[in-house]
């Protein structure tokens, strides 16, 4: 026999749990819409404010944005620090409250790394006044992976409206360990707003973990986002300079069936020079990579995809498409690995559940 008033309660918690589970349905498995105008609307309901969404968040991020502290960063000495890489020095090892490093204009020449033990950094920056944090490292004296001018090794990191950029000389092919690396994100539950992250070869290393990158550019040559990630680029430019010879996206390190590491791209704009650029390349032997609602220009190789010379890889490799746009976004002269997907298997690569939204992402940061 169960007492009245153990019946109200255990209804009570019937009715939170699915309240909050339609939370977590709504955060995660609403489809990005494919009419580029609605995107905006469906971000705003899917990743709304903290205040929102306390019931879905992690409650360490929850704990840590209670009471976030600002730090500035300014060259003429009128803020807190005139180096960034002096604000995160500042930050205590285990810091468990978000810190935003407020950064005003102008060029950076810093290599900045952001360790693990340091979650809850924003990097930040007025809209109208973005500075470019760069450096000039390449893989001939760091390795690739180290070369990057800003590393974040933490969780929880945010960045926007920052430039990122390396500044050593394009690759021309003929010397070893000319890859410069401007950004390597291995942190878990990283977001990345209205970004410009520069480069040629090995731009961004895209290393593990869940990421978001938002209305972002990214520029590049040769495998321009590389790594394990498990990503997902909504509305940013892919800018590929291929007015040199034949350059490739993305090079995606997914080395078995069992991994759950891919890139999708949706409602993206690939631009540049050139008529040679591929979409990816299979580098490990089981790549994962999806291109939807994004708009092919003449860059774009009519083949869109390549082995990267391993034949035997095409039995494992997963490049899909799905209602892409642009003069160069035809099926037809595609390779013929590449799967045009249907409407039900592009699903689980169009929602915020590829990357446990509900868990962690937030809009960007006002300051």
């Amino acid at each position: 026999m169960i007492s009245k008033s153990r019946t109200s309660t255990i209804n009570v918690a019937i009715i939170v749990a699915l309240f909050t589970a339609n939370v977590v349905l709504s955060d995660d498995l609403t489809p990005i819409p494919a009419n580029r105008a609605q995107l905006d609307a469906w971000f705003n309901t899917n990743v709304g404010p903290l205040a929102q969404r306390k019931a879905t968040l992690d409650p360490s991020l929850v704990a840590a944005e209670a009471a976030p502290k600002v730090i500035t960063v300014m060259q003429d000495g009128k803020g807190d620090f005139k180096t960034i890489t002096d604000a995160i020095n500042s930050i205590p090892t285990g810091n468990n409250k978000r810190v935003i490093v407020k950064i005003g204009g102008g060029n950076y020449n810093e290599k900045i790394k952001i360790e693990r033990t340091k979650p809850f950094v924003t990097l930040y920056a007025a809209p109208g006044t973005m500075p470019n944090i760069t450096f000039g490292g390449t893989a001939a004296k760091y390795g690739t992976v180290d070369s990057a001018t800003l590393i974040v090794e933490s969780d929880y990191f945010v960045a926007a409206n920052i430039m990122l950029s390396n500044s050593a000389p394009r690759p021309d092919g003929r010397k070893a360990g000319e890859q410069a690396v401007a950004l390597r994100i291995s942190g878990d539950r990283a977001a990345f707003y209205n970004c410009k992250i520069l480069g040629f070869q090995d731009t961004i290393c895209d290393d593990r973990h869940n990421h978001f990158f938002k209305d972002c550019l990214i520029q590049g040559t040769v495998d321009f986002i590389f790594g394990s990630g498990t990503s997902l680029y909504l509305k940013n430019e892919l800018r590929a300079l291929g007015d040199a010879g034949p350059t490739v996206i993305v090079a995606q390190a997914r080395k078995s069936a069992s991994d759950a590491d891919l890139y999708s791209f949706v409602h993206c704009d690939i631009t540049g020079t050139g008529t040679t650029t591929f979409l990816a390349r299979a580098w490990m032997t089981y790549p994962k990579i999806i291109y939807a609602y994004s708009t092919m220009t003449n860059v774009v190789h009519p083949k869109g995809w390549d082995n990267g010379m391993h034949p035997e890889f095409d039995k494992t490799s997963y490049f899909g498409e799905y209602q892409n746009t642009g003069p160069k976004s035809d099926p037809k002269g595609r390779v013929s690995i590449t799967k045009q997907l249907s409407e039900a298997e592009v699903k689980p690569f169009i929602t915020l559940g590829m990357i446990q939204g509900s868990k962690w992402l937030l809009p960007p940061p006002k300051v």
